[in-house]
């Protein structure tokens, strides 16, 4: 049976970064973009990040092009977006797609284990991975960090 464990994405800065990195710890998967009316979510991540983070949860930025072309930027462009406009710390990745066929295989993954709910519809769409790298739940792109929902899912997962 496969896991997270068993996918790596590039650092948004450059790198490796296998998803091994995140062992025993809750992750969040985000997909995200600097021009969407959704953008401003990252100061959610951000805080809810700050706040989880000793506890053992990661938000895991993954930068994406592929709805309406929202994420232009080059990854050092987008990298300075977020750090400048909205300080965030948690680790981002390199540019990737998620869905269709040139989707990054952890995303195929994710449809695999949680099914259609996984797969992602537009920016900001989130995969709740657990401790032992199972998928544990998918959020849409509207629930924002803070939804009481997700809340309870991650200090399950805690």
């Amino acid at each position: 049976m496969s896991s997270a464990y068993d996918y790596s994405f590039d650092k948004i800065d450059g790198g490796p970064l296998p998803m091994t990195t995140f062992k025993d710890k809750v992750v969040l998967v985000v997909n995200t973009a600097s021009k969407c009316g959704l953008t401003p979510q990252y100061n959610g991540l951000e805080t809810l990040y700050s706040d989880y983070k000793d506890k053992g949860l990661v938000v895991l930025g993954v930068p994406c092009n592929q709805f309406m072309g929202q994420e232009p930027g080059t990854e050092a462009e987008i990298q300075t977006f977020c750090s400048t406009t909205f300080g965030i710390d948690f680790p981002m990745t390199a540019k990737v797609e998620v869905k269709e066929a040139g989707r990054h295989p952890f995303y195929a993954w994710a449809e695999q284990e949680l099914g259609e709910p996984a797969v992602p519809v537009w920016n900001f769409h989130k995969i709740l991975v657990g401790k032992n790298g199972e998928a544990l739940q998918a959020f849409g792109p509207r629930t924002e960090p803070q939804d009481e929902g997700l809340i309870k899912a991650i200090e399950a997962a805690l």
